[in-house]
């Protein structure tokens, strides 16, 4: 595949994908309660084989029927999915940035307890990491992880818009361990939600999958618990954003596109001023921009998961200063900008009917906009993306080139 097209086995793969969604998952996410976790559907994911492709790593071909691996198979099957069934999408998506972190960190016993249960869908999982004070900025958390003399910690605090709280079966938690350090005093643990002194309650959002707030009264944690190392957690919080956040940009190009497709459609049929919408060269311009947007999108998309897997390929450490959490930032960034724009215009050629409780347009009206705020808002992209361009210029480096294949 070069970066610029997928070849047919990866296009059927992907029009396969947007089939079964429609066929298969959609009937399940219409029978969900919004604001709630829709496990029927999270268990028919798990039973399709789509939560296995959140444990890929990057180099192969993704096992039998699977024509891509890595980040960029992830953001295939989530393009694929948010096009037609934007719930299943987001219940995927949830299930990889709760249980990432357990994957890529995790010991040999959590990874045997947690795993198999996330990748049949039976256990779900939640990334803890926003605060009421500490959204966007992740270095600033204050939830208190204190020794209790035990050899243990104690977590005292909260966490806020966490999607799949309450509900979820556990947390990977992110807790200050080192007072005044910064992002060297971050450490992650995996929580039981059954743990000891840990509630939650759920907050009334524009989503339709739960988001909440947890409160944690002296939670204990031991060692056992930590994921990537006591003071480490950051670097598992901001590896598994690098890994995510293209294929947030892959949900909002799925939404982009399902959006255009129901104007051009609309657009073509529709009679207006004694000819069809389409022929006013307003409109078409319009569509135009829509279609240019959408691709241009779609292709940054693609070039920062090939750019992640590459590295990744080569180890952890090549993927330091390599430019991949700059281009992960700017395809996020482009991406999600793109659909609210390409679905605004997508209502507005419309109308009235767009508007309109369950018409597709209404729907993905409400489901574009968050995007641009959750695993960072887009002013935190632009600073990730400045940051990253001014440290190369003081070090004489180019920013590496995009990739011309993968």
């Amino acid at each position: 595949m070069t970066t610029f097209s997928l070849d047919p086995e990866r296009n059927a793969w992907c029009a396969g994908l947007r089939a079964l969604a429609a066929e298969r998952l959609r009937p399940l996410a219409e029978k969900g309660e919004p604001g709630h976790v829709n496990r029927p559907l999270v268990e028919a994911l798990g039973e399709l084989g789509l939560l296995e492709h959140l444990f890929e790593e990057p180099g192969g071909r993704g096992g039998a029927g699977r024509p891509a691996s890595g980040a960029l198979g992830l953001c295939l099957l989530r393009e694929s999915l948010a096009y037609a069934c934007t719930e299943a999408e987001t219940a995927l998506a949830l299930q990889g940035l709760g249980a990432h972190p357990v994957h890529a960190y995790g010991s040999a016993a959590q990874r045997e307890r947690w795993l198999p249960e996330v990748r049949a869908g039976r256990a779900i999982a939640a990334f803890a990491l926003s605060e009421p004070g500490a959204g966007s900025d992740a270095a600033a958390l204050s939830l208190a992880a204190e020794p209790d003399g035990s050899g243990s910690w104690r977590l005292t605090g909260e966490k806020r818009w966490i999607s799949n709280a309450p509900e979820a079966d556990f947390y990977t938690v992110f807790a200050r361990t080192s007072p005044d350090a910064g992002a060297r005093g971050v450490t992650a643990f995996l929580v039981p939600a059954d743990r000891a002194g840990l509630t939650g309650t759920a907050l009334d959002m524009l989503s339709p999958h739960p988001i909440g707030a947890l409160a944690f009264d002296g939670v204990r944690v031991g060692h056992d618990d930590v994921l990537g190392g006591t003071d480490r957690g950051f670097r598992v919080a901001m590896t598994t954003l690098n890994r995510f956040r293209p294929s947030v940009g892959a949900f909002a190009v799925g939404m982009a596109a399902a959006a255009l497709d129901a104007s051009l459609a609309h657009t073509a049929e529709r009679d207006a001023f004694g000819g069809k919408l389409k022929d006013l060269q307003s409109v078409a311009h319009q569509i135009a921009e829509m279609a240019t947007r959408t691709e241009a999108a779609r292709l940054m998309v693609y070039a920062a998961a090939a750019a992640y897997d590459e590295k990744a390929a080569q180890g952890a450490e090549a993927a330091r200063g390599s430019g991949v959490a700059r281009r992960a930032a700017m395809a996020k960034l482009l991406a999600t900008e793109t659909a609210q724009y390409v679905v605004d215009a997508a209502v507005q050629l419309h109308g009235a009917r767009a508007l309109q409780r369950g018409h597709l347009l209404e729907h993905l009206y409400r489901e574009v906009r968050a995007p641009r705020i959750y695993e960072g808002a887009s002013e935190i992209q632009r600073t990730i993306i400045a940051k990253e361009l001014y440290s190369a210029q003081s070090s004489e480096k180019e920013p590496p080139a995009w990739p011309c294949t993968a």
